[in-house]
């Protein structure tokens, strides 16, 4: 019996590269074309940055394993980061945009670094409690810094206004794809394998040489970069920003859209942004029952799916190919 060989990896990573690149052509072409409008538009912006979002939660919830509730506050400092940065800055914004986002991403990784060293020393519903606190301090700092320094830094309650809107269906999922691979690469790295052994048990990680501390810190300084590029697309996409929009709720929403799909699976994750953020919109036609549809829906899926849409399992672009590539090797065999 022939083997079967198997495409290098390299190939088939070019493969969905490819695929993904025509996804974007034709939604440009389709948004071009006003077969998409405008307010659909948005809606999938949205869903990109929310994908975002969830995605870098999943570092801390489903690989890191422990119970960050600090998303909005990162996204806040990213978000603030970026905007100050585009409205300052006198250069054309579509040219310096990567630099705002990156900029926000550092910033807010840097956040992250500072919070995480003395955070995760503790576990559970310590650590969501000192991260949801520490959202809620970058909050109120926004909103009363101007007043405390004496500055027009970040307008506080008044709104900072005026940010270049560089966000667009393209550049949002071109970084929702680097997003996702550049985390995916970690994960399939010595350093994911060491996080997900600390998720599985810390004394037999820590018994085998792992630094939990340098590696916890890792996952946490990662999560808190890639939420600081949404809140960075976040600000382009609004235009305006106000402290109110970064409270508790939001980073409740980051959760749900984890949890629904599965903690650990970055798939599950990208599909339940998807899916939470375009059934509100679809539901607008029954604004009076929409949340209660809403709330049932998440209800149900919990009820039947307790581990999530995708409970840990990840597309997979090598098994699918090898299915229909040995699919097509059995008809040659016979």
């Amino acid at each position: 019996m022939k083997t079967r060989k198997n495409l290098p990896l390299i190939v088939k990573y070019l493969i969905v590269a490819a695929v993904y690149a025509l996804f974007l052509l034709a939604g440009n072409l389709l948004i071009k074309n006003k077969v998409i409008g405008l307010y659909y538009t948005k809606v999938l912006m949205v869903v990109a940055i929310n994908m975002i979002l969830a995605v870098s939660l999943n570092i801390g919830t489903g690989y890191l394993g422990q119970l960050p509730l600090g998303s909005a506050g990162f996204m806040a400092v990213g978000a603030y980061a970026s905007a100050i940065f585009m409205r300052k800055v006198p250069i054309d914004p579509k040219l310096i945009f990567p630099v705002g986002i990156i900029l926000g991403g550092l910033v807010s990784g840097l956040f992250g670094l500072i919070i995480g060293l003395p955070a995760l020393r503790l576990k559970g519903d310590y650590l969501a409690i000192i991260t949801l606190g520490f959202a809620e301090i970058i909050r109120i700092v926004i909103l009363n810094i101007d007043k405390a320094l004496g500055i027009t830094l970040t307008y506080g309650a008044a709104n900072l206004k005026n940010i270049p809107k560089t966000t667009t269906f393209t550049n949002a999922f071109i970084w929702v794809f680097i997003a996702c691979f550049l985390i995916k690469a970690m994960m399939n790295s010595r350093h994911g394998r060491a996080i997900l052994s600390i998720r599985d048990n810390e004394i037999a990680a820590e018994s085998c040489g792992i630094n939990l501390t340098f590696y916890k810190t890792m996952a946490f300084v990662v999560y808190a970069f890639f939420t600081g590029v949404g809140g960075a697309l976040y600000a382009g996409y609004l235009g305006i920003l106000n402290p109110s929009g970064f409270g508790f709720a939001k980073s409740i929403d980051i959760l749900v859209i984890v949890v629904l799909g599965g903690m650990g699976s970055m798939t599950g994750s990208v599909i339940s942004s998807a899916v939470l953020t375009i059934v509100p919109e679809l539901l607008r036609a029954f604004s009076d029952y929409r949340m209660i549809v809403y709330s049932l829906l998440l209800i149900i899926v919990m009820i039947f799916r307790p581990t999530g849409l995708m409970g840990t399992k990840e597309f997979n672009p090598r098994g699918i190919m090898d299915f229909f590539m040995g699919r097509k090797k059995r008809k040659e065999e016979r």
